[in-house]
């Protein structure tokens, strides 16, 4: 049995959540390794409807959950979703749910600091969760954030805490703000830190333990590829790695630990927040892809931008993350439309790309090339078998692949868990 890593092969918002959750109800491990709690998944589990944006996705099925040390902690934001999980009825102790002792803390300051910066851009907003995200990455390589660990010794944090203030009150002056209330912090956090030090260890440990016992690992990614900080939209991105090769490095096992790579993308586009988007419609198709598909960000609740099926993009993903197969989500929204498109290159200034080229300038200048192809008028929800599917519809999946370069492993046709049709089992490949 292989393990699997899920990763979003768009711009995040791909419905990860419900084929993790698909995948996770047969993993012994399911672990996230990057980002933080400006993740949105949601899980739909019989009449229950779970909203998840720093736990991993597993926690709701009682299986062993871990937060690896690629994920910046908010630790009120950690025990406040645990605690609305809880009075949903999911146990959670340290007996299910592992963090990595090497996780920075994301910290008041950092949610200031994001905030601050985003409100001073104008035009140039980044489009960021304003969840101290960013600032608490940039902490971290600058060797001087807090860390999980740092929780059971804060009488002995003083000189971090001097590193800290030496950067963070300066730019809070600059931005007409009082310096960091050092004494405050320390009291927050020694409130704060009973209630998550009991999760806290050496998981890079407990993980290579289950790899060598043979456990089923399920790495579960967070936003998708297309933000990637080094090959995503920059500067349009998130602040950390999305890639499939993060699995390895935000959890503490090796590379060839990876296992398969399964790629989410929706039959269609969308994205949230500023940047660029070539395929994006803005009139009546790409409200009605909007309308059809609840197209509304699971953490800040934005509008999504909707668009048709980037075949260039998802193949550069592909290429980046070493994509094994894909999940392809959401078919079943385009239902009824009489001819559907599916972008496969640019025109930037007469100048043909079957990428989207790096250049901010390029990308904004980007005009799509597309194919059409002819959509179907018989339903494709809840389909559970291919036989279900209308002729045309697979025609379509078909297209997909052969553009993409990799084959689809399972189609979802709508938020339950049993409507998908499986082609390939990841963890059986």
């Amino acid at each position: 049995m292989s393990n699997v890593t899920v990763i979003g092969a768009q711009w995040g918002d791909e419905g990860k959540g419900k084929i993790v959750d698909w995948l996770s109800a047969r993993a012994d491990v399911v672990v996230r390794f990057q980002g933080g709690h400006n993740a949105g998944h949601t899980l739909v589990i019989g009449s229950s409807v779970y909203k998840l944006s720093l736990l991993p996705s597993g926690i709701v099925r009682g299986t062993l959950s871990v937060i690896g040390n690629g994920v910046v902690l908010d630790p009120w934001a950690l025990i406040a979703e645990m605690d609305k999980l809880r009075g949903q009825g999911v146990d959670i102790t340290p007996d299910n749910l592992r963090i990595s002792e090497t996780c920075p803390l994301i910290l008041p300051f950092h949610r200031d600091l994001d905030g601050l910066r985003e409100d001073a851009s104008g035009k140039g907003k980044i489009g960021t969760t304003r969840r101290g995200i960013g600032p608490a990455y940039e902490d971290k390589v600058g060797r001087r954030a807090l860390r999980v660990a740092d929780l059971a010794n804060l009488d002995r944090a003083e000189l971090q805490l001097d590193r800290i203030e030496a950067h963070h009150n300066a730019l809070r002056a600059g931005f007409g703000e009082p310096p960091i209330d050092r004494a405050r912090l320390i009291a927050d956090l020694q409130e704060i830190a009973p209630k998550v030090l009991p999760f806290a260890g050496p998981v890079w440990r407990d993980l290579a333990e289950a790899r060598a016992e043979g456990r089923r690992i399920l790495f579960e990614g967070a936003q998708g590829t297309l933000l990637d900080i080094d090959h995503g939209t920059y500067p349009f991105v998130t602040s950390s790695n999305t890639v499939a090769g993060t699995a390895a490095s935000g959890s503490g096992l090796g590379p060839n630990s990876v296992g398969y790579v399964l790629g989410i993308v929706k039959a269609y586009t969308t994205r949230v927040g500023s940047g660029p988007f070539p395929s994006e419609l803005e009139d009546e198709t790409g409200r009605r892809l909007g309308e059809r598909g609840h197209e509304f960000g699971t953490v800040t609740g934005r509008q999504r931008r909707c668009g048709w099926f980037d075949a260039a993009l998802v193949r550069q993903s592909v290429a980046v993350s070493g994509v094994t197969g894909v999940a392809l989500t959401k078919l079943d929204v385009l239902d009824g439309f009489d001819t559907l498109k599916i972008c496969t290159g640019y025109d930037v200034r007469g100048t043909h790309y079957d990428y989207l080229p790096a250049s901010p300038q390029d990308q904004e200048d980007a005009v799509p090339v597309y194919e059409e192809i002819e959509g179907w008028s018989g339903s494709t929800a809840g389909a559970r078998s291919w036989a279900q599917l209308p002729a045309q519809a697979i025609k379509y999946v078909r297209r997909i692949e052969e553009l993409i370069g990799v084959p689809v492993a399972c189609v979802s046709t709508s938020p339950e868990r049993e409507d998908t049709i499986l082609v390939t089992d990841p963890f059986a490949a």
